[in-house]
């Protein structure tokens, strides 16, 4: 029996392809062509107006945030159930991070938290979209229309997703996005900034390449203070590669969580990645929150998939129970319930692009065993 990894990218002879071109030609006068491809492709795929490839999602977030002005006095709410890079930029610039809770069924922003902690010095709204699942970016765009806060999509785990049309990481000023080995869509390590503002883009264009404007003609001068955040060729050449077979890659990420649904949704205590009314989920990564009331816990799971020589992967714990922010968020368990209740009864499946019938009938089971020696 082989072990089932938790997630694994799909590479074919097209990314080969154009990775060994890049290799072969992408220098000199070329050594931005598949860069400047792929964020086209991107961008069209998206909807969108403007596209920055970047070195990771975090870099993407940081310089648009720094273009916001975002700084020291600074507030910026989150969900408190994140990642620690949507948080780090935030600190990073000087300013402070606010994490709220998130809804029972999506596990992403809860809008009536968000606007209970909005105050004179809130900069920002990062809405997370968890593991492929939405944010409510209605509630979320119109409480930034009421108070005349950004709202900033961190798409990284939500390509493929969408609402009314609308793909994720479109919708607030400007989205950022994840091409790290585990995502949908990988450059190995990667990101981008996305927007329809033209103001902003020409800001995070600048900041991303040491301040230097595109529109200087003095050699080797910058005009501001700015990041080293750029993608490099033969990156941009295997992005190229994927976005093309970008409806394949989602694809698959949607029939492999409707085959787990299949397995394990008509249990009544197991809830998996909701698709709500004129919503897609991209299904980045199919997660598994079962009832408080089977009393099977986080710990219980890994053991279990552990001895299935299964590799499953905890839910995200709380930022607010992390060291550096425990004396930020003192009580936050006593407010934050949702953030801090789910990961102790939650687990990532695993979900790769290869992976056969086989393969997710033996994950399920293991769920499937265990809830039914708890009823």
């Amino acid at each position: 029996m082989t072990r089932i990894f938790y997630t694994k990218p799909s590479i074919t002879d097209l990314e080969k392809k154009y990775a060994a071109d890049a290799v072969d030609t992408g220098w000199g006068a070329k050594c931005y062509d598949y860069i400047n491809r792929f964020e086209a492709l991107f961008a069209d795929y998206l909807g969108v107006k403007y596209a920055i490839a970047t070195s990771s999602c975090t870099g993407a977030l940081q310089m648009g945030l720094a273009a916001l002005g975002v700084g020291k006095g600074d507030e910026v709410i989150l969900a408190d159930t994140n990642w620690i890079a949507t948080a780090a930029p935030i600190l990073h610039l000087g300013a402070k991070p606010i994490f709220v809770d998130i809804l029972p069924d999506t596990w992403c922003l809860d809008p009536a938290q968000v606007e209970a902690r909005i105050t004179p010095r809130t900069k920002a709204i990062v809405a997370t979209h968890i593991y492929g699942n939405l944010c409510d970016m209605d509630a979320l765009l119109s409480i930034s229309e009421r108070y005349k806060i950004a709202v900033i999509e961190d798409a990284a785990e939500a390509i493929g997703s969408s609402n009314r049309d609308r793909k994720a990481g479109s919708m607030g000023l400007f989205g950022t996005f994840s091409f790290h080995g585990t995502k949908t869509v990988t450059t190995g390590e990667g990101g981008m900034f996305v927007t329809n503002d033209a103001e902003l883009f020409e800001k995070v264009l600048t900041l991303s390449n040491h301040g230097r404007a595109r529109g200087q003609t003095r050699q080797f001068w910058p005009d501001v203070i700015g990041f080293k955040f750029k993608m490099s060729n033969v990156q941009a050449a295997i992005g190229c590669g994927q976005i093309e077979r970008i409806e394949e890659l989602v694809g698959r990420k949607r029939e492999i969580l409707s085959l787990y649904k299949d397995k394990l949704g008509t249990l009544s205590d197991v809830f998996l990645n909701p698709e709500h009314a004129e919503t897609i989920n991209g299904a980045w990564m199919p997660t598994v929150v079962l009832s408080e009331r089977l009393g099977i816990t986080t710990k219980n799971l890994q053991e279990a998939f552990q001895e299935a020589d299964v590799d499953a992967r905890v839910f995200f714990h709380p930022l607010s129970s992390l060291p550096m922010f425990e004396k930020h968020c003192e009580n936050a368990n006593l407010y934050n319930l949702n953030a801090w209740s789910i990961p102790q009864r939650a687990i990532n499946l695993p979900s790769y692009h290869d992976m056969s019938s086989d393969d997710i009938d033996r994950v399920s089971n293991v769920v499937l065993d265990l809830v039914s020696r708890r009823r």
